[in-house]
Parts: C-alpha cells; sequence; structure tokens
C-alpha cells in the first residue's frame, strides 16, 4: 500500500522550524552553553578590588600572598590570563566597566570626574529587564548613577565589604538579581595589623622595577594584608551563595579596576597598570579550573552579562560579548585591547594596544615624568626610591618615575620581557610590528573620536611630596 503523500503550507513549516529551533537551543543549554532563556537567566555578581595587581593572589601564581577564597573562583571556574583595562585610575576605569565605553567617550575619562546621567549603563538595562540591580561598597560613579540601581549602600569600614552579604541576604527572592560589589582593599593608606596574622617581610616578592628594602618590604606586606582581607569578604559571599541553594545559576567575575599602588603600576599602561586578575565562576555553565589565554577587555563584561540575561546591547556599548568563551576557553572575540591614561592627581596623555604578544605604549606629553598617584608618592616606597634615586643606587628600570623626557613611542615583547624593561621602539628588527600596532591604534582613536586635549590640565600635587597645590585644577580644564 503507498504512503499518502505529505504536503506542507508555509505556515506549517514556520511552525515546524520554529520548534526545531527550540529543540536545538535546549540541546545546546544542556550541553554547557551559556545561551539562557526565560526564568531560568543567571544571577550576576560582579566584585571590583581597588588597586589589586594581576598577579598578586595565589590563583596568578603568588607564592604567598593568603587569598584562599579569590583562589576557589579560580578552582571552581575559569581563570583568564590575558584580561586587561581601558585604564589604570579608579573612577574612570569603573565607570568603563559599567557603561562598556572607553574612558574618553565616557565623559568621565579623568580621575573623580561623575558619570552623566545620559550614559547608557548595563545595571539600568538589567534593572529594566526584570532583575533586582544593588552596589554595595566603593562608589566613585557619581550621584546620577545611583538612581540606576534598586538600591545603593555606600561605604563600610575599614574595607569596603561591610554591606556585601546583607546586600545578598536582604534581596527579593522572585527576581534574579545582579549585584556590584566594590571593596576599598587594597587601597592606600595602610596601617599595620589590619588583619590577625600579617604577612611578613619575608613573604614580599619584589619587582625589578622597584627596588628591594626593609621600608619597601613593610610597605608591600601591609599592601597584602588589605589582599587577605578582601579575600576573607569573598569568601563570605561565596559561603552565602551556597547558604541560599543559588551558587549554581550565579555567575560571580572578579577583577580590579587598576594595578596596585607602587610606582610604575597604577596610572600606567604597563601590564602593572592595565593587566586586571579576572576570575569567573558559574557552576552550572564552566568547566572547574578552567583557563582562558584570549585576550578579553573589562568592556567586555557589560555586553556579556546582557547577553546572558537575554538583553540585546545598546548601540552606545563598544565592547564585545565573551559569553562563548566561558564554555569554550580557546574562543577569540578580540585581537587586540585598548588602554588610555589621562589626568590623575597629575598631567598626562597616553594611550595604548595589547596584543597577544606586544604591547605599544604612545606618549603624548613626553616632557614629564611618569609620576606615579599622590597617595603613591606618600608612601614609604616612592619615599626611599627618591632617597635612592639621590644618591644615585636606582637601576634604569627603577628610575622611570624619575626620567624625562620620556620616550614618544614604547614597545615591549611581554612574552619575553613581561616586566616590559627592554623598549624595542627604535630596534629595526620589530620595525615591521612597531609600525602595525601605530596603524591600529590611529584606527581605533579615529573610530572611537580619541584626540589630544587642546589645552593641558595642571596638577594637583607636588610631583616630589604629593601635597596639595594651593590652586586646585578645574576638573574637566581641556
Amino acid at each position: 500500500m503507498p504512503l499518502p503523500r505529505l504536503t506542507f503550507t508555509p505556515e506549517c513549516l514556520k511552525q515546524c522550524f520554529g520548534r526545531l529551533t527550540l529543540v536545538v537551543l535546549l540541546i545546546f543549554q544542556g550541553a554547557g552553553s551559556p545561551i539562557q532563556a526565560g526564568e531560568n537567566r543567571p544571577n550576576l555578581i560582579l566584585i571590583i578590588a581597588d588597586d589589586m595587581g594581576w598577579d598578586d593572589c595565589g590563583a596568578y601564581g603568588h607564592p604567598k600572598i593568603r587569598t584562599p577564597n579569590i583562589d576557589r573562583l579560580s578552582k571552581k571556574g575559569m581563570r583568564f590570563d590575558r584580561a586587561f583595562l581601558t585604564t589604570s585610575s579608579c573612577s574612570p576605569s569603573r565607570s568603563s566597566i559599567i557603561t562598556s565605553r572607553y574612558p574618553h567617550n565616557t565623559e568621565a575619562g579623568e580621575l573623580h570626574v561623575p558619570l552623566p546621567a545620559t550614559q547608557v549603563t548595563f545595571p539600568e538595562l538589567l534593572r529594566k529587564a526584570g532583575y533586582y540591580t544593588a552596589a554595595a561598597g566603593k562608589w566613585h560613579l557619581g550621584p546620577a548613577t545611583k538612581a540606576k540601581f534598586d538600591t545603593v549602600k555606600e561605604g563600610g569600614r575599614p574595607s569596603g565589604c561591610e554591606h556585601w552579604v546583607s546586600l545578598l541576604r536582604d534581596r527579593p527572592q522572585d527576581k534574579p538579581f545582579f549585584l556590584w560589589l566594590a571593596s576599598f582593599d587594597p587601597h592606600r593608606p595602610y596601617e599595620p595589623n589590619s588583619i590577625e596574622q600579617p604577612h611578613t617581610a619575608a613573604d614580599v616578592v619584589i619587582p625589578p622595577f622597584i627596588p628591594d628594602t626593609p621600608k619597601i618590604r613593610d610597605d608591600f606586606a601591609r599592601y597584602y594584608d588589605e589582599i587577605h582581607r578582601l579575600d576573607h569578604h569573598v569568601g563570605l559571599i561565596l559561603d552565602e551563595l551556597d547558604r541560599q541553594k543559588v551558587s549554581q545559576n550565579t555567575l560571580v567575575i572578579f577583577i580590579s579596576d587598576n594595578g596596585r599602588p607602587f610606582p610604575r603600576c597604577k596610572t600606567t599602561l604597563y601590564d602593572s597598570g592595565i593587566r586586571t586578575p579576572f576570575l569567573a565562576c558559574w557552576p552550572a555553565r564552566i568547566r572547574p579550573g578552567s583557563v582562558c589565554g584570549s585576550l578579553i577587555s573589562s568592556i567586555d563584561i557589560a555586553p556579556t552579562f546582557l547577553e546572558l540575561a537575554g538583553i540585546a546591547p545598546p548601540s552606545s556599548f563598544q565592547g564585545r560579548s565573551f559569553a562563548q568563551v566561558l564554555t569554550r576557553p580557546t574562543a577569540t572575540i578580540r585581537d587586540y585591547a585598548f588602554a588610555e591614561h589621562n589626568w590623575h592627581d597629575f598631567d598626562d596623555h597616553q594611550r595604548a594596544v595589547r596584543g597577544p604578544r606586544f604591547l605599544y605604549i604612545e606618549n603624548n606629553y613626553t616632557d614629564i615624568p611618569l609620576t606615579p598617584p599622590c597617595d603613591v608618592i606618600r608612601s614609604d616606597t616612592f619615599q626611599d626610591m627618591r632617597r635612592l634615586h639621590a644618591a644615585g643606587t636606582l637601576t634604569l628600570a627603577q628610575q622611570r618615575p624619575f626620567l624625562k623626557p620620556r620616550p614618544p613611542e614604547e614597545l615591549y615583547d611581554t612574552d619575553a620581557d613581561p616586566h616590559q624593561l627592554n623598549n624595542l621602539a627604535d630596534d629595526p628588527a620589530h620595525a615591521e610590528t612597531l609600525q602595525n600596532l601605530r596603524k591600529v591604534l590611529a584606527e581605533w582613536k579615529r573610530s572611537t573620536g580619541d584626540a589630544v586635549p587642546s589645552k593641558r590640565r595642571a596638577d594637583e600635587y607636588h610631583r616630589d611630596t604629593g601635597e596639595r597645590l594651593s590652586t586646585k585644577p578645574k576638573v574637566g580644564n581641556k
């Protein structure tokens, strides 16, 4: 008996295709795809350290700093080995993260300039889509951005983390949530005995661009103590997620806003300034102990969160989602990461492009030295460096904060020279690489509307002592 002949109307085909698409989607979700749908949207937490160097925790190989909870994120989730910030300056970095825009595009690209209400932020989009959104700890984003969250609890001393757990406990139980958790640790100033078992001078690992003296070792040890204090609060959050039985479908990302508060780190565009610890833990999706070597930027966080929440990113966003990387660590979303340094206590203007191997820096104000921020100038480390510089005992690498003029261009092979001590810009063997990165940076500046200010802004502090000058410069004087 012959089989009946089947006919399909256009409407029938449409329905069949739609059902097939749904089946495929569900299969991929079950296979570990970061795609989420309906009420299964993940909870999202962003933890931001204040002035923590990228390799100053056990997850990135530090042998002595006690960070068991930060390390727990790495063991249970994914460690990113090439994650970079758009700037190494506190408030501009945070404004860039929350808007997915480069600092010069946020209208808040200099220190302490508040983010305007006109800038679109990812928390407000999550809120409109049904998420409960809350922030606790250090704020640094200005008053207008507060209205874009359901709840903001500023402060909390001494670590800035004291409201974190209560924020998580007091959330509505009928909504997915996003938490912006920002610490004060390990920002200066430091006090001795901030934790029960302080780190010792013997625990300290001194980078080659900083001299090794007893005072400097003690300064580093106190910095380590504040990282350990921050780590304690990270552990409290992870434990509370487990207690509430929501850790499986909660993505926790841990980063720093800029490099450690020491000379040639914070406010610079070397890896010591713009490279960040970047750990992502999401038990339902991320394979434990994963490592990603692909380039990502801090402006990629916002579009990633939105994609996972099922929200289309606005046209203002300049970052790229790395959602696919969470389940495929070898995936590539960008060839280069871009960074900038604008006014931060002192006059300066630098731009950089970082590839998988090479770092290119453009210095537009070559007449000034690479002065660290004022809180670093007042530190025991910098004052000891001033003494040694006057005595003529610093190495060339250690003299960088004092030398002028600076070179207009810097090029570093970060594989061969991880601390970026050997400038290859004048090396004929790297002329082709230099020319290529010049073009890449020039195109980025053109596409983002970047330009050197027509008017330079005065310093706010004395470059040797860190004391405030008599006339405070006007914010945004360009």
